[in-house]
Parts: structure tokens; C-alpha cells; sequence
């Protein structure tokens, strides 16, 4: 077979295996198959990959989306032309669809459907859930075992943090787990310990407080001490030397002022 009518050929063959077997020649997909969060008064973005055989094109492109609350499902927008809200927006051929100024109803499930210009239709769906705020932190301790637990109640990708007297924890202290929640003391169990969870919207904080650090507080009480009981010397030392030097300068003038006088008599 002449070399030049192979590529031809090839496409002619997958053609007719499309039409006898119905292999999916058109497909449809998200990159991102986890879901997705819409955060409330930002832009939301979801992009489909579509695939076509080379010479193929796209007829129509449908986007729906299914409340998560009543189930109920709309047309919110339809390629080429066509947008159910004047905040929706489509790219790419209708690939990609742009939701302006979210709001907390535009969550739940968006399918895409993709029609070629054969008929064929291939869908593909992406759930899209709102992004809460960290709230309600809190600590549990083990007394026992020196570990303080962090725990946060509905915070979307929640990050985790520890301050020990306000102050970020270190190795002196204790360290933290791998996914932040626990902290292991090492150290001395006193003081103030601070769990401050936080994500895209802010964050959030609980404290344990346990038995004060006494040894901490002796030994920077007993610097203060030595500082002014120093300070203190030093005045007094300083004001006795003043004293003697003008104790000793009164005698030496007595002495010149009464030599004359001796003299005479």
C-alpha cells in the first residue's frame, strides 16, 4: 500500500468501527473529577475537554445545572448563543463557563452535554458545593500523654496552626502532626496553648490554658531584681564617693585658710 494513503486510511477504518460498534469517537470530560468550590461573590470557573475526531466539529454545547437544595434542574446556557443569566458567560466554543458574582444557589450539579455534527451526544457532570468559613474551634487535651487536639466544625479546606503564648510553636516546645490538628508537647506543659485555624474567608482560634510557667516567671523576676538591687548599688556607691570627695575638700581649705593665722601668733 502506497505510504502517502495510510493516514487515509486509518481514519476511513476508525469511521467505520465508530459506526459499527458505537465507540465513543466524541468524548467529553472534566479534568478536576472531586468537586469543586464556589466562594460567594467570586468568579466561577468550570472547563470541560472535549475530543473530536480530526475533522469533526462541535454542533451544540448545553450546560445544566441541578440545585443541590430542591433538586430541581435548569438550562443555564447553551453554545452557540445562548445564557440564561447575564452573569453567565461561555468560552472556548461553549468548553468553558464563567458564573460571575457567585451566589450560594449556584452550587449543586452542573452537567455538560456535547453534541457533534453527526448527532452524537456525550455528557459529563461536575459538582460544584459552596466554600463555608472555619467556625466553631476548639481543643481537646490528654493530660496524660502531654497532646493537645485541634477540631474545627464545617470550614472548607480548614489549615492548622499552633502559638504557644502567642508565639508560633517550636521544636523546644513540642511539634505539630502532619495534617496540623495534634500538637505533642515535648516541653515544659504550661502556659498558653493556641490552635488558629483559618482558609480562604479567615480564620478562626481556641486556647488552652494550662498551670502557668513558674520557673519562667521566677527566673525573670529574679533578673529584674538583680538589675535594680545593681542599679541600686551602683547610685548608692556613686553618691558615697560624692560625698566623701567633698567631705575631704572642706578639710584640705580649713587647713590653707588657718596656716597664716598660726603664723602671726
Amino acid at each position: 500500500m502506497d505510504p502517502r494513503l495510510q493516514p487515509f486510511t486509518r481514519t476511513v477504518l476508525l469511521l467505520h468501527v465508530c459506526w459499527l460498534w458505537s465507540v465513543q469517537c466524541l468524548s467529553v470530560r472534566f479534568t478536576n473529577q472531586q468537586s469543586v468550590y464556589a466562594i460567594e461573590g467570586q468568579n466561577l470557573i468550570l472547563e470541560a475537554q472535549i475530543e473530536l475526531l480530526e475533522g469533526e466539529r462541535v454542533a451544540k454545547v448545553t450546560w445544566e445545572h441541578s440545585a443541590k437544595t430542591s433538586g430541581k434542574s435548569s438550562t443555564v446556557a447553551e453554545f452557540p448563543h445562548k445564557v440564561s443569566d447575564e452573569r453567565v458567560t461561555m468560552e472556548q466554543q461553549g468548553a468553558t463557563l464563567k458564573i460571575r458574582d457567585c451566589q450560594a444557589g449556584d452550587g449543586g450539579v452542573y452537567t455538560v452535554t456535547v453534541t457533534d455534527q453527526s448527532g452524537q451526544r456525550r455528557s459529563a457532570q461536575q459538582t460544584v458545593q459552596e466554600y463555608l468559613a472555619v467556625n466553631h474551634v476548639s481543643v481537646m487535651v490528654n493530660v496524660s500523654h502531654s497532646i493537645l487536639h485541634c477540631m474545627e466544625a464545617w470550614g472548607t479546606e480548614p489549615s492548622f496552626s499552633w502559638l504557644h503564648e502567642k508565639v508560633a510553636v517550636t521544636e523546644k516546645v513540642g511539634h505539630v502532626s502532619a495534617d496540623g490538628t495534634s500538637l505533642i508537647v515535648s516541653g515544659t506543659f504550661c502556659g498558653h496553648f493556641t490552635c488558629v485555624v483559618s482558609n480562604k474567608l479567615g480564620h478562626s482560634s481556641a486556647t488552652y490554658t494550662a498551670e502557668p510557667c513558674e520557673s519562667t516567671n521566677r527566673s525573670t523576676t529574679a533578673v529584674v531584681v538583680f538589675l535594680l538591687l545593681l542599679l541600686l548599688l551602683l547610685i548608692a556607691s556613686s553618691l558615697a564617693f560624692l560625698m566623701w570627695r567633698r567631705h575631704k575638700h572642706g578639710q584640705n581649705r580649713r587647713e590653707r585658710l588657718g596656716e597664716p593665722y598660726e603664723e602671726d601668733l
